[in-house]
């Protein structure tokens, strides 16, 4: 004779359908978000110093092309990603402000200000150790962009300006972080590349009351000794801190930068702190205390972004670093961390679980 338990079967019955209510709510995807694994590099293609925001539902980033055109004419490759693991090609980001093909385009930045997206950049290469900071205009974060017509920075004063990034403070001023030549020593400071800052007018025009931000102090940050620079009529043991890339953590601000010399193993990230986003800035690393290379596995990581991942709560770091023929710079990220001594990130090329 065959029983039925009816209080069971309800129970189990009531309990499948609560099951299956809730494999939509927020916690199963969360856990299904985290579930999400990258490689590094996760877009094996020539992506150097990226600038990566995230704009509604996805991640963008956009890369230096040099000298080259893209299949549409455009100069800038566009990503686009929803988790920062997995991206797919948009094309090309800018119309050439220039028809001559001899100009090289490095360092797009993107940000966005009342529905508007400015795309700052460097432009040069005509002429030696020349360029000049530009900025394109568009109504949608992927472009196209179109160049304002304006040089933003005084090439008179600086004939090298290269690496803007644009950086809005939480009373809505903005400001401009970039790199320019120092071509001399300083007591406790190398001559070569170094940051400074300017206030922002609007999108399309700085104050003219720029400030030092970090110059070269470290042994780490060399370029190349005994580099021959005509322009200055002059030879020098050349030092680099490039690429600033700004956030705020905790009431202070910190200018993450890569120094050394972009072309070799050397090149790395660090950073210096500020209470205020002029500065004056301080604690230089005598190494690159934030991302290094790893011998034989990462090659010069650096150009680095850092922005929020998937979770609403975690930092990462968006960089490049060669392959191993050293012909492509490649996308990689990993979480930065906010420890007792700083910021830090360590540089990953085996399968990692998103956070």
């Amino acid at each position: 004779m065959i029983t039925f338990n009816l209080r069971g079967i309800l129970g189990t019955c009531l309990l499948a359908v609560f099951l299956s209510q809730l494999s939509g709510c927020s916690i199963f995807k969360d856990k299904q978000q985290a579930a999400v694994t990258y490689t590094n590099p996760v877009y094996a293609a020539n992506v150097p110093d990226p600038s990566v925001k995230k704009f509604g539902e996805y991640y963008y980033c956009f890369a230096t092309t040099g000298g080259d055109r893209l299949p549409d004419g455009r100069i800038f490759t566009v990503l686009r990603s929803r988790n920062l693991a997995q991206w797919e090609p948009l094309g090309g980001a800018l119309v050439p402000p220039s028809s001559d093909t001899n100009y090289q385009y490095w360092a797009p930045e993107i940000a966005e200000n009342h529905g508007k997206y400015y795309l700052y950049y460097a432009m040069g290469g005509v002429e030696p150790e020349h360029f000049v900071l530009r900025v394109g205009i568009s109504n949608k974060p992927q472009g196209p962009f179109t160049d304002s017509g304006l040089i933003l920075t005084d090439c008179e004063s600086n004939r090298f300006t290269i690496d803007p990034y644009p950086f809005c403070d939480d009373d809505g001023q903005w400001y401009l972080f970039y790199a320019v030549d120092f071509p001399y020593e300083s007591p406790g400071l190398h001559a070569g590349t170094g940051i400074v800052a300017d206030r922002l007018i609007d999108m399309t025009r700085l104050a003219g009351e720029r400030q030092v931000i970090v110059r070269a102090a470290h042994d780490w940050t060399l370029f190349e000794a005994h580099r021959r620079m005509d322009i200055f009529n002059q030879t020098f043991n050349w030092h680099t801190i490039e690429g600033p890339c700004v956030t705020k953590h905790d009431g202070k601000y910190y200018c993450f930068y890569s120094g050394a010399n972009w072309q070799t193993p050397r090149y790395g990230v660090d950073y210096v702190v500020a209470d205020k986003p002029l500065g004056p800035y301080s604690g230089a690393g005598d190494h690159a205390r934030v991302l290094h290379g790893v011998p034989g596995q990462v090659i010069g990581p650096g150009g680095n972004a850092i922005t929020t991942g998937p979770d609403g709560k975690t930092q990462y770091i968006i960089y490049h670093a060669w392959n191993k023929p050293m012909t492509e710079r490649q996308l990689c990220i990993d979480p930065l961390d906010w420890t007792a001594d700083g910021p830090r990130a360590t540089a990953t090329i085996t399968p990692q679980v998103m956070r």
